[in-house]
Parts: C-alpha cells; sequence; structure tokens
C-alpha cells in the first residue's frame, strides 16, 4: 500500500526544509583542460576533511597510541635515522626516526600520553 508521506505533514514546513538543503548546495565551476563545468557539490563533499600541504616540519602520529618513551630533549641536534620516540599502537612498538638532520624546536607529548591520528608530536627545523 503506497503512503504519501507529505499529506501528514505541514505544507509551509516542508518547503521550508526544502529550502535550507538549497542553500546549502552552492554551484561551483570546475575547470578540466580549459573547459568549465558547472556543478554543485552534495553535503558530504562540503564536510569532507580538507588537504592542506604536509608540513615537513612537524612529525605526526600516523596511527592513534600510546607514546611509550621520549629519547630526545628540545634544542637537541640529530642526524638522519635516529630514534626521537617511542609509539606504542596496537601492541607494537613503533620507533619514529628523524626525517632528516635537524633540531628538536617543540615536544608536544608526554611519555603516557594516549594521541589520536596526525597528531603533531615533534616541530623539528632543519640544520646544515
Amino acid at each position: 500500500m503506497f503512503r504519501d508521506h507529505r499529506k501528514n505533514t505541514d505544507f509551509h514546513h516542508f518547503n521550508q526544509n526544502e529550502r535550507i538543503m538549497t542553500d546549502q548546495e552552492k554551484k561551483q565551476v570546475i575547470i578540466v583542460h580549459s573547459a568549465q563545468y558547472q556543478t554543485t557539490y552534495n553535503k558530504k563533499y562540503l564536510n569532507r576533511k580538507v588537504w592542506e600541504e604536509p608540513n615537513f616540519n612537524h612529525i605526526k602520529s600516523y596511527i592513534p597510541g600510546t607514546i611509550i618513551d621520549i629519547l630526545v630533549k628540545e634544542g637537541q641536534i640529530l642526524d638522519e635515522g635516529e630514534s626521537i620516540l617511542v609509539l606504542e599502537a596496537m601492541k607494537m612498538h613503533n620507533d619514529i626516526q628523524m626525517p632528516f638532520k635537524g633540531k628538536i624546536l617543540k615536544i608536544n607529548v608526554e611519555k603516557g600520553q594516549k594521541i589520536p591520528k596526525s597528531f603533531v608530536m615533534l616541530e623539528i627545523e632543519p640544520v646544515e
């Protein structure tokens, strides 16, 4: 049996919801090989995590976990490949290493701290 659900709703309320949806969908222009296309983005696309340019001077956690040990101090100069800290994730100890020769500017974690994914653990700067 088919029932029209709009019969049981207030018509003014129904139109108001439609107006809100059209306000949230904004027309965008996409350019592909010099051709312009007009499109609308849905709510899921508008609420996505926006890409940001990676900052190589920040060492982020690639998986949520617990800081087991911090092997460096602020101001310390390290060579590429030296261990910085140990992150426990999924019952495994992950050795986080220095990506290039540099100086430790700031340590944003403490031993025993639980951190989420993409958390900035350390801030570093290159040294020659």
